[in-house]
């Protein structure tokens, strides 16, 4: 994070105009501002933050869009995230509420490596300011369970591991456009079943099912997700709706070009917002 901000610092200090790392554009391409977007942001119930998970602007903004909100007069901020999984949501819980140390916490989660470049300074800034802080994501090991042996695996669990995820049974539509999508790019490979879309659906049900189940009056939930999860409404956002239609979603999705003077033509209405990254900037991982 101080990398990314000590480059901005310098394309400023020697006047670099040319070189531009990210752009702000609306669903329909055309550009607008930071403080645009988050006017519209905190008019928000839930937004939904897609990620690209390696990518530093991604990460700087949403530490960033999360500190604007939690300036929002009349809402406080919850925040919840795709990378935490709701078998392990208590101890995220005792460690933003201080129950529990770094130590302790970073031994008992399962948390994925590019955490403590990506994730901790937003977790901590959530701990600090005494922020909730919702784990969403069914157990890998369920959605997994589901691709191997189908939806009707879910139903020998037991009744804390289903506790887990979105009641069963998930409302499902094998004709969304991202599951169909989903089918097609495997189409020739060994995903290519109808399983794979499901073990994917469960997850943004789970999430959606969640946002739901923490999201309180006055609340604005920032949920963070791979942009593939949220992208063109669908996912999660069509999870959300399903269990709670009255809930006012916003979307940000952010993208990668070799140029962020316009947006190109396939990222137009991913989102409401669409973050587009120059392609040229470090990545916390490859």
């Amino acid at each position: 994070m101080k990398v990314l901000l000590g480059f901005f610092l310098l394309i400023t200090s020697f006047g670099w105009t040319q070189v531009e790392p990210y752009q702000v554009f609306t669903s329909k391409g055309k550009k607008t501002s930071y403080k645009k977007m988050m006017k519209e942001l905190q008019k928000a119930d839930v937004v939904l933050f897609g990620e690209l998970h390696n990518n530093a602007i991604a990460h700087y903004f949403q530490v960033k869009v999360a500190k604007n909100l939690t300036e929002h007069p009349s809402k406080q901020l919850i925040i919840g995230a795709e990378m935490f999984e709701r078998d392990q949501a208590e101890i995220l819980r005792n460690y933003v509420e201080g129950n529990i140390d770094e130590k302790e916490f970073e031994k008992e989660m399962r948390l994925w490596n590019n955490y403590k470049t990506d994730y901790k300074p937003l977790l901590n800034y959530a701990k600090e300011n005494n922020i909730e802080y919702i784990a969403t994501n069914i157990p890998r090991r369920y959605a997994s369970l589901l691709y191997k042996q189908g939806v009707e695996a879910l139903d020998t669990l037991s009744v804390e591991e289903k506790s887990w995820m979105a009641p069963l049974p998930f409302p499902y539509d094998k004709n969304l456009p991202a599951y169909v999508k989903m089918m097609d790019m495997f189409k020739d490979s060994n995903h290519a079943n109808e399983n794979f879309p499901k073990s994917q659906a469960i997850k943004d049900a789970t999430m959606g099912y969640f946002i739901t189940q923490n999201i309180k009056p006055n609340n604005i939930f920032l949920h963070l997700n791979g942009s593939y999860h949220s992208d063109f409404y669908e996912a999660i956002g069509w999870y959300v709706r399903q269990y709670n239609s009255n809930l006012k979603i916003k979307t940000i999705s952010v993208v990668e070009q070799a140029e962020t003077k316009s947006l190109k033509e396939e990222h137009l209405q991913k989102a409401d917002f669409i973050i587009v990254a120059d392609s040229d900037m470090p990545k916390s991982y490859e």
